[in-house]
C-alpha cells in the first residue's frame, strides 16, 4: 500500500497544503487501484500533480465539513465533462446527507443531483467495504457532526486514520496495531479546549500509543499554530516514529 498526503491543512486551506486528502494506491490484477480519503478544500488541484483523478476508483468521506469534502464539487465537474467523455459513476462512502449538501453546494436540484456521477453510500447502512485489494471500515467517533475513522487494510498493511474527532474508544479501535496512523492534533494542551470535537497532540499520541499504532503521523494543525508544539505534545507520551504530515509526502506500508 502506497498512502501520499494530497493535503493536511486544518480546518482550512494553509499556505503550504490544501485541506485534507489522503491518496491510498494498491496494485493488484495488474493495475493500480486508487482510493481517497477525503477531499477538502483545494485539494484536487494538489491531487493533479499526483495521479489523473480519472484514474480515482473510490472516495471515503470521513465527515461533511467542507475541509473534507468540499472539492468533491470540482470533482464532479472533472468527471462529468471531460473531453474524453464522462467517466463512469465511482463509489462514494460518506454519512448521511452527502448527496443533498454535495448538490445544495454546487447548485443542483437534489435529483439527480451529482448521483449520476457518484454512487452514494451511507456509512451508517454500510461500515465496511472494498475497492480491488484495498478493504475498509470505519467506526463513528466524537465530532458535531457524524464523523468516522477510518481503516484501510491491504493484505498485512493497515492504515487508520482519524477524521475529525475528540479522544474515544472507537479511535483507539480503529488505530490497534495500525502500520501507520494518521492523526489529527488540531488543539493545543495549553488551551481551554471544547470536548468532543478535535485532538490534542498529546491526546494523538495517547491513542497511538494505547493502540499499539507503529507509526505515528501527525495531520490536519490549523496553519494558526506551530506545528513544533503538536509534535512536542505528542513525543511526551508515544515513544515509537513519529512525523508531522506534508503536502506530498509518500508512505510504503
Amino acid at each position: 500500500m502506497r498512502v501520499t498526503v494530497i493535503g493536511c491543512a486544518g480546518s482550512f486551506p494553509g499556505p503550504d497544503s490544501p485541506a485534507s486528502c489522503y491518496l491510498v494506491e494498491a496494485e493488484s490484477d495488474g493495475r493500480t487501484w486508487r482510493v481517497l480519503l477525503d477531499l477538502g478544500n483545494g485539494a484536487l488541484g494538489a491531487l493533479q500533480r499526483h495521479v489523473d483523478p480519472m484514474t480515482i476508483d473510490a472516495v471515503l468521506i470521513s465527515h461533511l465539513h467542507p475541509d473534507h469534502c468540499m472539492d468533491m464539487c470540482g470533482f464532479y465537474v472533472l468527471r462529468s465533462y471531460h473531453p474524453r467523455g464522462a467517466a463512469p459513476p465511482i463509489p462514494v462512502y460518506a454519512p448521511a446527507g452527502a448527496a443533498e449538501q454535495l448538490a445544495a453546494a454546487y447548485g443542483l436540484e437534489d435529483h439527480p443531483g451529482m448521483r449520476e456521477t457518484f454512487d452514494f453510500r451511507r456509512w451508517e447502512e454500510t461500515s465496511a467495504g472494498s475497492v480491488g485489494p484495498i478493504a475498509f471500515e470505519a467506526r463513528l467517533v466524537k465530532h458535531p457532526v457524524p464523523a468516522y475513522a477510518l481503516r484501510i487494510t491491504v493484505g498485512d498493511a493497515v492504515l487508520a486514520y482519524s477524521g475529525d474527532t475528540g479522544p474515544c474508544a472507537a479511535l483507539v479501535e480503529t488505530a490497534r496495531e495500525a502500520d501507520l496512523f494518521l492523526a489529527e492534533a488540531s488543539f493545543r494542551e495549553i488551551d481551554d479546549n471544547p470536548p468532543d470535537l478535535h485532538l490534542t497532540g498529546r491526546q494523538a499520541g495517547e491513542a497511538a500509543r494505547d493502540a499499539g499504532a507503529r507509526r505515528l503521523v501527525l495531520t490536519h494543525v490549523p496553519s494558526w499554530f506551530d506545528r513544533d508544539t503538536c509534535e512536542e505534545e505528542a513525543r511526551e507520551v508515544f515513544d515509537g516514529p513519529l512525523d508531522r504530515a506534508r503536502s506530498g509526502a509518500v508512505y510504503e506500508l
